[in-house]
């Protein structure tokens, strides 16, 4: 062979050698981009979204026959009270028996609930602070109770879930479940609902826990169930999203989520909320979500630079709009476009927001878990107006009068000066 036949051949493998490199490279940018990186920002402008309806103004009722019976005040789980009442505030009272609350209490006719981690139920006078009764629902727990017709239902990681007589304390039934929960229960047209980890769903007869049906999602159920319309929606640990219809327990329809590395599904912690025909909820995968209500199509996801365990607060807001407020594990809160998912404003935290917002009137409030401290932001810009130094994961509920802060293990009520 020549050696301007072997030079020939030799280009000619360096050629392939090099094609074959760059076929290589290609494909693995190509398997980089499809299964290895993070998937980003999306907003479906065709998904439908409901026009926000007026709100009539609640009717004035005194502080001591206002209720907010469960997590979430509304069966939406919405977080939102139009109400006149801001900072600055005096303390009143101060409640504290030195075990973690995790999760806010209820208010019903002048009587707070609270459930501490430890188990230990309470009903406190909103006024005085007095406790009124207390009693132990099990070991360990870390949800609110959910109050309907004078009557306390706690959901408890003992693996159990207990009725309580509300004016007395006194054991109504209880029910062993075969696994833990810390799915704050919801009641609506007396039926209790909630999940648990095995991933069943319950609906139980409010009166006597009889079972009405039961539902298998395909991971654990922590989070409580929002209500809308006749349905039921959840996230759960498998990452779907899922809509059941409350009288039966059939499914409406269930969709998934791809927000991680590798295309995969987070887990939903987040207790959801339904407004504008949508729900709205935030995952590990660092995502906040929204689905079609009525069919679960994907309208946006938006994401943050942490877990988002918190569950949203959604309202109108007069003079702003449709908005998601939301914290993250990133050390920032968002205000996002219910619409859209587009970012109105954000606020440095500079620590860990694990818990649900409430918004009461013009501002909305979350605890910090870094520092353990509670912050007032202004609803339509983010500046803060408002700094409270206890808190941990969820915030306030209010009933038009006082505030009343939940800190890390202890409870506040405050009232405007």
């Amino acid at each position: 062979m020549s050696d301007s036949d072997k030079r020939g051949r030799n280009r000619r493998w360096a050629l392939w050698t090099g094609g074959l490199l760059l076929l290589g490279a290609g494909a693995a940018v190509a398997a980089y981009f499809l299964f290895f990186q993070k998937q980003g920002n999306l907003t479906n402008a065709r998904a439908p979204f409901e026009a926000p309806k007026p709100v009539p103004k609640p009717r004035k009722r005194a502080a001591e026959s206002f209720q907010w019976p469960i997590y979430g005040y509304t069966p939406q789980r919405t977080r939102y009270l139009d109400a006149n009442i801001k900072p600055p505030f005096k303390k009143l009272w101060l409640f504290g028996k030195g075990s973690l609350i995790e999760f806010q209490p209820v208010l019903a006719n002048g009587f707070l609930y609270v459930v501490e981690n430890s188990g230990m139920a309470y009903r406190i006078n909103a006024r005085s602070g007095k406790v009124m009764w207390q009693r132990r629902v099990g070991s360990l727990n870390a949800s609110s109770p959910a109050w309907y017709h004078d009557r306390l239902y706690v959901a408890t990681l003992s693996g159990a879930i207990t009725c309580l007589d509300g004016r007395s304390g006194k054991v109504l039934w209880k029910k062993p479940l075969p696994s833990r929960s810390e799915s704050s229960p919801i009641v609506i047209k007396g039926v209790v609902y909630f999940g648990s980890e095995n991933g069943t769903v319950f609906a139980l007869r409010a009166d006597n826990g009889g079972k009405v049906w039961t539902y298998h999602a395909g991971g654990a159920v922590k989070a409580g169930l929002a209500y809308d319309k006749g349905m039921l929606f959840f996230g759960d640990y498998a990452g779907a999203v899922t809509a059941l219809r409350a009288r039966d327990g059939s499914k409406v329809w269930s969709a998934g989520t791809s927000g991680g590395a590798f295309n995969t599904s987070g887990n939903f912690y987040s207790t959801p909320a339904v407004a504008f025909g949508r729900v709205y909820l935030g995952n590990t995968d660092s995502f906040v979500y929204s689905f079609v209500a009525k069919d679960g199509q994907l309208a946006w996801r938006h994401g943050t630079g942490g877990y988002v365990y918190a569950a949203p607060a959604v309202a109108d807001i007069p003079h702003f709009g449709p908005t998601v407020y939301i914290g993250s594990y990133d050390g920032r809160f968002y205000a996002l476009d219910a619409r859209s998912g587009s970012e109105r404003w954000s606020y440095a935290a500079g620590g860990r927001i694990s818990g649900a917002p409430t918004i009461v009137g013009d501002i909305v409030y979350f605890s910090n878990l870094g520092d353990k401290t509670t912050d007032g932001l202004a609803v339509r810009s983010g500046r803060r107006v408002w700094k409270f130094g206890h808190g941990a994961f969820n915030p306030v509920i209010s009933d038009g009068k006082r505030l009343y802060v939940t800190g890390y293990s202890s409870e506040y009520g405050l009232l405007p000066h």
